[in-house]
C-alpha cells in the first residue's frame, strides 16, 4: 500500500530513540522528507543518518528542549525556514514516572510541561506549516495507562489524559481545514530504554528485558495487567499505525484515540 508521502515532509518529535525513531524510520522508508528533534545532538546525528539510509530524501536532526516554549518555536522556525509546509506532525514526548506521595508541584509542572504542554506548543508553532501544505494531519502519543491507572505513573498518566482530551479537541477545531488529528495508546513497548531501565529488575524475577513474552509476564506478575496476545510489543507495530494516521492514505479517520496494546478490555 502506497501511504502518499512522495514529496511531504514530516516532523517527528523525540525522533532520535524508541518509538519516536521508529515512526520516524517508517515515515522515511515511505518517502518523506523528516525531521527529528530532540535535546542530544549525538542522538540526533544518528537519527539523520538512519533517516536517510531508510530513504528519506532530506533529513535534519533538531535540537529542541521539549520543555522549553522558546525553544519548541526556535525548532519549527527551522522547519519553515528548510521547508516552508508541512505535512505530519507527530509527537512522541513523554515525562517520567513518580508516585504522588513522592512529587512536589515542581515535579508536576515538568511532567505536564512535557506529557501536555509540549505538544500545545509544538501543534501551535506548526499550524501555520500545516495550514500550508496541500494536506496535513497531526498524530501524538498518549499511552495506555489513561484507561487502566498505574500509581507509579500518575503525572505522567494524568498529562496523558489531557493530551488525549486536547487531541480530540483538536480534531473538531481543525476539521474544518482539512487537518486530520488522532492519538495512538500504546501499551507496553519494548525500547531500548525500558530494556535498559528495567534489565536487572527482570533478571531478578529470572525474566529477559529485551524478551516481550518475559516482560509481559512480569508486567502480569508485578501489576495485573497482562494483554490478549500474551507479549509487549515493539517500536516499530507502533510505527506502522502511526505512519498510516500520519498518511495522505488516511483520509477518514479523525478524532479517535487508537490502542496499540496487544489486547485489552478498552474499547
Amino acid at each position: 500500500m502506497d501511504l502518499g508521502f512522495a514529496e511531504s515532509t514530516a516532523v517527528v518529535t523525540g525522533g532520535s530513540k524508541g518509538m519516536g525513531l521508529a515512526i520516524a524510520e517508517t515515515l522515511a522508508a515511505e518517502g518523506a522528507s523528516v525531521a527529528v528533534m530532540a535535546r542530544s545532538r549525538e542522538a540526533l546525528d544518528a537519527a539523520v543518518e538512519s533517516l536517510l539510509k531508510a530513504g528519506a530524501p532530506d533529513a535534519v536532526g533538531i535540537s529542541v528542549d521539549m520543555g522549553d516554549a522558546e525553544s519548541i518555536a526556535d525548532g519549527f522556525a527551522a522547519v519553515s525556514q528548510r521547508w516552508g509546509r508541512l505535512n505530519s506532525l507527530v509527537h512522541t514526548i513523554g515525562p517520567g514516572d513518580g508516585y504522588f506521595e513522592q512529587m512536589d508541584d515542581t515535579q508536576w509542572d515538568e511532567a505536564f510541561a512535557l506529557g501536555t504542554m509540549s505538544a500545545v506548543r509544538s501543534i501551535r508553532a506548526s499550524l501555520p506549516l500545516l495550514r500550508a501544505a496541500d494536506w496535513a494531519r497531526i498524530v501524538t502519543l498518549s499511552a495506555h495507562s489513561i484507561q487502566r491507572q498505574n500509581p507509579r505513573i500518575v503525572a505522567y498518566t494524568a498529562s496523558k489524559a489531557a493530551l488525549a482530551s486536547v487531541t480530540k479537541n483538536l480534531s473538531k477545531s481543525l476539521a474544518a481545514d482539512g487537518i486530520l488529528v488522532n492519538c495512538v495508546c500504546p501499551g507496553t513497548i519494548v525500547t531500548a530504554s525500558f530494556t535498559e531501565n528495567l534489565k536487572d529488575i527482570l533478571a531478578a524475577d529470572g525474566l529477559d528485558a529485551t524478551d516481550p513474552v518475559d516482560v509481559m509476564t512480569w508486567i502480569d506478575n508485578h501489576f495485573h495487567q497482562p494483554c490478549d496476545l500474551g507479549r509487549a510489543g515493539l517500536p516499530e507495530e507502533v510505527a506502522s499505525i502511526t505512519a498510516y494516521l500520519a498518511s495522505r492514505r488516511n483520509g477518514y479517520v479523525t478524532g479517535a484515540t487508537v490502542n496499540v496494546d496487544g489486547g485489552s478490555d478498552f474499547i
